[in-house]
């Protein structure tokens, strides 16, 4: 006989819309069957009925053929003849009667008894276990809906373990509903042949029974074909046999293997995430915002297909296109206290959706398998393989190598630090010193097992009037500086103003900041740590360029998150071919060593203006490098200038000395007194001399004696 078609017993864990659909198919074909068998049911049973008629309308016949001799007709009289003729066909006709009753026996037996039970017991059991599963599918989505709606930051874990359980609960019952539900529609195939050949096979049998009493010699042609049905239901009963042996087994090993998976969020432990994967379905609660502030969540079927995003609701057919996931941007999101939340946001960023995933293990596949198409690796031959080559390598590539020249073959950044000389370009010339730093080891560049920053610390407000200034130090994780309201800001006497639209993919610490590849190593680590763990969200700032700093301003308050001062960068680089890619090392004094300085290394994404940005701070290191040699020459020349001052005041002090010891000699001369008089004269005059020596001080008595 031909292929009976079956219902997969092992989809029903995942319960999609094809299997419901597939469900509804054999449902249909089980209301036809049920109507169908009803109306061959009522046939036959006219027939027995009509059988039992017939025998008991036989009987009564030969009883009454029997009495007909003690019958007393008026005008009859005695008739021998007729009365021995009756009592003849009596006897026939009671035979008859007694081959009637055989044949309502055997019709009883074989027709109607495997109809019957077919009907009462098969049919019937096939609408109850629709009910039962009906009420375990409602139950289930009751349980799954108020799972997911529990609080993420209000966790009670009583309630979370009853919801838990529930969910446990309802899931193992439908699922094991509904894999007794599949079996009984695929037994129905086998019984509803068994239904209709069986009875069939009892009626022809029981009639040939019933001509075999009468007559010895059937048609061998008859007896041929009857053998065949035979022997065609025996073997259609040993075939249901052996296929109801192997449905039970399969069930009872899948419930052994799907009770962890009863749970709505097993442990990943023992089933782990599968991060290669580039085709994912399942069910998704998805947000429909239905006015200014509200939403609802819908719980739908979500399949990829190539590079969409399709969903289908049950009961529908076929699914619908929700949008377009190549080249598409997926993140997590808190969305309305719900967990699992993740956002998908299409390449030209016009449509955007919320999804909840029912446990962490399908939120983070999910996150990765739409990651995967975005990049459009299922275009590929064998795209799981390369899924699992590309995570391979971003898994190696923040692990330490021996060689770090040998992982920089392909792409070598141009950098920029503050050169001694004039700085003519962007890529400037890295000599000798990028051919020293080569043979370098990862280790020497950074540090091993260094924490990455992926975002800004939040911003702090700005600083209210008359309150003193942060101070310009940065540690690796400090908070952001505010600017004084009342005071002039640093940046308004700058020769340059430069501002630029970047956005921070993150930071670490550095053990070097005299190599050009320390900030090309940092790129390769943070974007595949950013790969890695998903993260996809980066904040958007203002990078003003100045002489004295570079500032990151918050667009929306004007709020500056971070300062860096200018002498503090010592490195500076743009990526050679991305050249969106830009970052510099800063760096500062320890927090708890005074001696010991630690470097930080920023990295951004422009808008294409990486070498830009550079060169704008290049050039403002070299005004500021060149303001502070004119700096240094103003104030040497300001120490010149008080050197001659001094040197002018002395030389004007000591010609007043001398005018002063002329003016006493000619005093001197001019007197002609006594010699006592005269040597009075002297007295006085030395005493005023001894005076005047001792208001000079020292230096005026060495003139004097040198003079002298």
């Amino acid at each position: 006989m031909p292929g009976i078609d079956k219902l997969p017993i092992e989809e029903t864990l995942e319960d999609s819309p094809q299997t419901r659909s597939l469900l509804g198919v054999f449902e249909e074909d089980a209301a036809a069957i049920s109507s169908y068998i009803n109306q061959l049911y009522q046939a036959m049973r006219r027939i027995y009925d009509a059988q039992n008629e017939l025998s008991a309308a036989t009987h009564l016949t030969s009883k009454l053929l029997k009495e007909y001799e003690k019958q007393r007709f008026p005008l009859g009289g005695d008739d021998e003849v007729m009365s021995s003729t009756l009592q003849q066909f009596a006897k026939v006709i009671d035979e008859l009667s007694s081959c009637h009753a055989v044949l309502s026996t055997q019709l009883a037996d074989a027709m109607m008894f495997p109809i019957t039970q077919f009907k009462e017991r098969d049919l019937k059991e096939i609408l109850t276990l629709k009910e039962v599963f009906q009420i375990a599918s409602n139950d289930h989505d009751t349980a799954i809906n108020r799972y997911s709606r529990l609080s993420k930051r209000r966790e009670n874990e009583k309630v979370k373990y009853e919801v838990t359980e529930d969910v446990y609960t309802s899931k193992k019952k439908q699922h094991q509903t509904m894999m007794h539900y599949f079996c009984a529609l695929n037994t129905l195939q086998y019984k509803k042949k068994i239904a209709m050949l069986e009875p069939l096979l009892g009626y022809m049998q029981a009639q040939i029974s019933f001509f075999k009493m009468g007559s010895e010699n059937l048609p061998e042609q008859l007896e041929e074909f009857l053998t065949n049905i035979g022997t065609s239901v025996q073997n259609v009963r040993r075939e249901m046999d052996s296929e109801v042996e192997t449905m039970q087994q399969t069930i009872e090993d899948l419930e052994v293997a799907s009770d962890p998976l009863y749970l709505p969020d097993p442990d990943t432990t023992k089933f782990p995430v599968h991060r290669n994967l580039t085709r994912k379905a399942g069910y998704l609660n998805s947000r429909n915002k239905t006015g200014l502030v509200s939403s609802s969540w819908d719980r739908q079927f979500y399949f990829t297909q190539g590079g969409n995003l399709m969903s289908q609701a049950r009961g529908d057919v076929a699914g619908g296109l929700v949008m377009d996931i190549d080249n598409c941007s997926v993140m997590a999101v808190d969305c309305e206290d719900r967990r699992y939340c993740f956002q998908i946001t299409s390449f030209d960023g016009k449509k955007s959706s919320i999804l909840q995933a029912e446990s962490k293990k399908d939120y983070e596949e999910w996150i990765c398998t739409i990651n995967n198409i975005s990049k459009q690796i299922y275009l590929s031959e064998n795209p799981e393989e390369i899924a699992a080559r590309v995570n391979q390598s971003a898994l190696e590539a923040v692990t330490p190598s021996p060689s770090f020249q040998q992982r920089h073959e392909s792409m070598r950044p141009t950098i920029q630090s503050w050169p001694q000389t004039a700085r003519t370009n962007s890529s400037g010339s890295l000599g000798s010193e990028s051919a020293a730093l080569s043979a370098l080891s990862l280790d020497s560049l950074v540090a091993p097992d260094t924490p990455i920053q992926f975002d800004i610390i939040s911003p702090v407000s700005e600083d209210q009037p008359g309150q003193a200034k942060a101070s310009g130090q940065l540690g690796r994780r400090t908070n952001p500086f505010g600017e004084s309201g009342g005071k002039k800001s640093e940046t308004e006497d700058s020769i340059l103003h430069q501002l630029f639209i970047v956005r921070f993919l993150g930071s670490m610490e550095v053990k070097s900041d005299e190599s050009p590849d320390v900030v090309y190593e940092t790129m390769r680590q943070i974007l595949a740590a950013r790969a890695i763990h998903n993260i996809f969200r980066m904040t958007e700032s203002h990078l003003l360029v100045s002489c004295d700093c570079l500032k990151l301003i918050d667009p929306q308050t004007q709020v500056t998150r971070l300062r860096f001062p200018l002498p503090s960068v010592v490195l500076y680089a743009t990526h050679q071919e991305n050249k969106r890619l830009f970052g510099f090392v800063l760096r500062s004094s320890g927090e708890r060593v005074e001696s010991h300085t630690t470097s930080v290394c920023y990295i951004f994404e422009s808008n294409n203006e990486g070498e830009k940005i550079c060169d704008s701070v290049g050039l403002a290191k070299q005004i500021a490098f060149h303001a502070e040699l004119d700096h240094r020459a103003s104030e040497k020349q300001k120490e010149i200038d008080k050197v001659k001052e001094k040197q002018q005041k002395e030389l004007s002090k000591q010609k007043q000395i001398e005018k002063d010891l002329e003016e006493q000699s000619r005093l001197i001369a001019a007197s002609s007194r006594p010699s006592q008089s005269s040597g009075e004269g002297q007295f006085v005059v030395l005493s005023s001399s001894q005076s005047e020596d001792s208001d000079l001080g020292e230096d005026g008595k060495k003139k004097r004696e040198s003079e002298a």
